[in-house]
This record gives structure tokens, C-alpha cells and sequence, in this order.
């Protein structure tokens, strides 16, 4: 493999046809069906599957025998299936996600999340970054090595566009199209985040999570405060009472045992080995109003925090009138979005029914408590890589990044990836991204780092070739 001529046939590709089409991807509002129940009227799912789907069909002539389908199961997002043929019995396995989360306030001036703008090296807009750059990165990827005439093995390209709203759709389509998609010896995911733009950082983990909205109701309709204050429950300092149940409102800690797990040495080791080369950077990429600190200083303790603890997020409020509007009332009900990420080995769903328990049970004063559980997906524990795995992760992040790579949790979620897990025990898994510091993925002025995608692309090749490579050996 020529290194240096894969490079600048990646970085060429993604200069003169990628971008372009991220930009145009950007001005897709097509957010996930959690966030825009009529989705399907709205058309704009259809748009972005469509953007990429012809793109892909286009770079697929270049493979004999290459298929994309664009699969709908009745009453479900559709999901993108790209077959392309190669060497030997192995499959591999390219996910990502076309999906996006809504638009959150915050942008600057001169950005916003359907408003795609270049600066530099990064591509601002929602979705360029998680992920819509997932299909052409993947197709750069085997380009390259078709470009140069080097084997790999058949390759499976899934997108879907449920991911942030739990995947709830997917199983159906892993299950649909089982028989097609085969036994992967190798998973490749581009849904995640790296520690920064200097090496290739693996993600070893993720964290599950389970959620949806906690509401406290004690009138049928509100009454003036002055009145009732006093006499009647606050339902605000009643869900907070509730939420005390769940967190320690002076620490942020997670009160119940049941929500953890003991943390594999392993990965404590790992955490050690991320700060060495992260420092501060673990928490100076985001932005603290000035005077605001971390809730430790201890990095490893902040690295395991959000990668191996549970730890709770209000997401959203309902029943609370914008503040102009806010008159002397004592409101019938509060309602609030509940977010709470789970450690990777903790299953999901139990973990929904537990904190459903723990908040409906014994509701102070009688009022009407009710927890609708909206997520439950589990987290996903990485297998110890291969030593080839190993070895192609290490030269290929030397080759493209001029570095070693790195390894560590992330505390996000990917359910695509726990069901593979489950289904395919003995395949290896490459599990990288381009969210690192700043990008600010899910929030205002989210970006692309245009040159890691670039170069994220290029490992992607580099190991699908090494992938076919030792399997032919063996």
C-alpha cells in the first residue's frame, strides 16, 4: 500500500466531492422522529437519504456487482444497505447514521444548525460530524484501496436514521436483513469521539442510557399563589423531591447502588493512560462561564465519571411558562425530560423499570406521579483487540496522524453497537469518530473537523486492507 498516494486520493475526494455534499446534507433539517413526530409529511428524512443515496450510487459503478438499497420496513425510518463484493469469506461492517438531533439555541451570529458555513478547517451545521459523513467516509475508504488495486474483504454499509432516537428501529432491520448481512469477523463505526485532532483515538467503550419524562400533577388547574401557597404542594419542589431520590442534588452523584457496576481494571488503567496524554484538555474544551470548575480535580476520577458512572441530565421542562408570561400562579403540574446515562455493562432496560420504580413509588402528598420511560438502551463493552486489529490501529494512526494511537471511553451511546455485540461476540470492532474538543455534537455551533475526517478515512482503508490481509494468511 502506498500511503502517501492513498492520502491524496482521500484528501482530494473529500475536498472536491464530500464537502459539497455535507454542505448540502447541512441544510437538511432532518431531525430524528423523537424530535419531529411528523417526519414523514415533513419529507426531509427522504431528502438526506436521498442526497446520499444518489452520491453512493454513483461511486458504486466502480465496484462489479456493488447494490444500494434503500430499505422500508412498513411504519419505520428507512435505512441505507450498500453491499459491495470482495475477497475471501469475511465480511465487514461500516455503520453510521443519517438522523440529526433539533437545533438548540446558542448558535453564533453567523451559524446555525441548517446553516452550513466553512471557517478554517471546520464545516459548522448539525449532523456533518454525528454523522453524516459516516457513508462517504466509508466509500472514500474503499475507493482508495480500489484506486490502488488492494483486496478487501465484502463490505456491508449500513446507515440508518433512528440513531438519536434510540435505534428503536433498527433490531427490526438487523433482523430483516440477518441472512444478507452475514457473520462480520469486523465491525467499523464513525459515531464516535476522539480525545483531539492529533491521533486516532478508540473508543472502548460506551456508556447505555434510559430516560423519558417524569411529571408531578396536584390540581386539575392552577390558582393564584397567594392563594393556595401554603397550603397546596408545589409540584416544582415536589419533582425535586423526587429527583433527590436519584441524585444527590449537592454532588451530582447517583444515589442508588443497583445503577452501577464494578469498572474493569482495565479500563481504570486506560483512563490513567488518556489524562497523561489529555491533561486539562479533559474538561478545558468545554465552555465554563468564568470561575465555574469541574465537580473534581482529579482527571481520572472525571474521565470514569463519564465513561463508567451514571450520571443524570434535565434535558427539557415542561409546565413552566416562559418567563414573561409567568404570572402568580400556582402551577397545576411540572414536567421534566430526564436523561440518565448508564454504565456500558448495566442493562438498559432494567435500569428504566428500576428508576420508573423509584420515582412513582410513595408520591409525597398523594400527588399524581408518573415516569414514562421514553430510552432504554445498554452501553458496550469492547473485546480485547486482536493482535492484528492492534498492530493496523497503531501503523495507521502513525501514517495519517503522525502519532500513536489512543485509547478510551466515551460517554455517549451508540445502540447500533451493543446489538452487535450481542449478535456477533467474535467479531472485532474499530469504533472511532471525529467529535473531539469543541465540536460540541447535540449543542450550538456544532462542527466538522474536516482534516481528521479526512484522515479517519484513510485509517478506515488502511485497516479494511490489513482486515482481508491477515484473514488470507490464516
Amino acid at each position: 500500500m502506498d500511503t502517501t498516494r492513498l492520502s491524496r486520493f482521500v484528501s482530494g475526494l473529500w475536498d472536491d466531492e464530500i464537502v459539497p455534499q455535507l454542505v448540502e446534507y447541512i441544510r437538511i433539517p432532518n431531525k430524528s422522529p423523537m424530535f419531529d413526530k411528523d417526519w414523514v409529511a415533513h419529507g426531509y428524512m427522504d431528502q438526506a437519504v436521498e442526497l446520499m443515496s444518489s452520491w453512493a450510487r454513483g461511486k458504486l459503478a466502480a465496484f462489479p456487482g456493488a447494490t444500494l438499497e434503500v430499505v422500508r420496513l412498513e411504519g419505520r425510518t428507512p435505512l441505507i444497505y450498500i453491499e459491495v463484493p470482495g475477497e475471501g469469506d469475511d465480511t465487514v461492517v461500516l455503520y453510521g447514521h443519517l438522523d440529526k438531533q433539533p437545533e438548540m439555541t446558542g448558535w453564533a451570529d453567523d451559524l446555525g444548525p441548517w446553516k452550513p458555513v466553512i471557517k478554517g478547517d471546520k464545516l459548522y451545521g448539525r449532523g456533518g460530524a454525528d454523522d453524516g459523513y459516516a457513508i462517504f467516509g466509508s466509500l472514500a475508504a474503499l475507493l482508495a484501496l480500489r484506486e490502488q488495486g488492494i483486496a478487501h474483504s465484502r463490505c456491508v454499509i449500513l446507515i440508518e436514521a433512528c440513531e438519536e432516537s434510540g435505534s428503536y428501529d433498527l433490531p427490526y432491520y438487523v433482523d430483516h436483513l440477518a441472512e444478507r448481512i452475514g457473520n462480520p469477523s469486523l465491525v467499523v463505526c464513525l459515531d464516535s469521539g476522539c480525545g483531539n485532532y492529533d491521533q486516532l483515538w478508540l473508543t472502548t467503550s460506551l456508556r447505555g442510557m434510559t430516560g423519558g419524562e417524569l411529571t408531578v400533577q396536584v390540581l386539575d388547574e392552577g390558582v393564584h399563589s397567594g392563594d393556595a401557597s401554603g397550603v397546596v404542594p408545589s409540584s416544582f419542589r415536589i419533582l425535586r423531591e423526587l429527583l433527590s431520590r436519584l441524585e444527590d442534588p449537592a454532588t451530582g452523584k447517583i444515589l442508588p447502588q443497583e445503577l452501577y457496576v464494578d469498572i474493569p481494571a482495565e479500563r481504570i488503567a486506560q483512563a490513567k493512560a488518556s489524562t497523561e496524554v489529555l491533561g486539562t484538555a479533559i474538561y478545558d474544551k468545554f465552555p465554563f462561564v468564568e470561575g465555574m470548575r469541574p465537580v473534581t480535580d482529579d482527571l481520572v476520577e472525571l474521565v470514569l465519571n463519564r465513561t463508567w458512572r451514571p450520571q443524570l441530565a434535565v434535558t427539557g421542562a415542561g409546565g413552566l411558562p416562559a418567563r414573561e408570561s409567568a404570572g402568580n400562579v400556582l402551577r397545576p403540574q411540572t414536567a421534566l425530560k430526564l436523561s440518565l446515562r448508564v454504565p456500558p455493562t448495566l442493562n438498559g432496560a432494567k435500569a428504566g423499570e428500576f428508576v420508573k420504580q423509584l420515582l412513582e413509588k410513595d408520591p409525597p402528598y398523594g400527588a399524581k406521579v408518573s415516569f414514562k420511560v421514553e430510552k432504554d438502551g445498554s452501553g458496550w463493552n469492547a473485546p480485547q483487540l486482536s493482535p492484528w486489529l492492534a498492530e493496523a490501529v497503531k501503523e495507521a494512526s502513525e501514517h495519517y496522524f503522525g502519532a500513536p494511537a489512543a485509547y478510551m471511553g466515551e460517554g455517549g451511546s451508540i445502540p447500533f453497537m451493543g446489538m452487535r455485540g450481542e449478535k456477533f461476540p467474535q467479531a472485532q470492532f474499530l469504533i472511532t469518530g471525529v467529535l473531539g474538543p469543541h465540536s460540541n455534537a447535540h449543542g450550538p455551533n456544532e462542527f466538522l473537523h474536516i482534516p481528521t475526517g479526512k484522515k479517519v478515512s484513510m485509517v478506515v482503508a488502511e485497516v479494511v486492507a490489513k482486515h482481508y490481509a491477515q484473514g488470507a494468511k490464516a
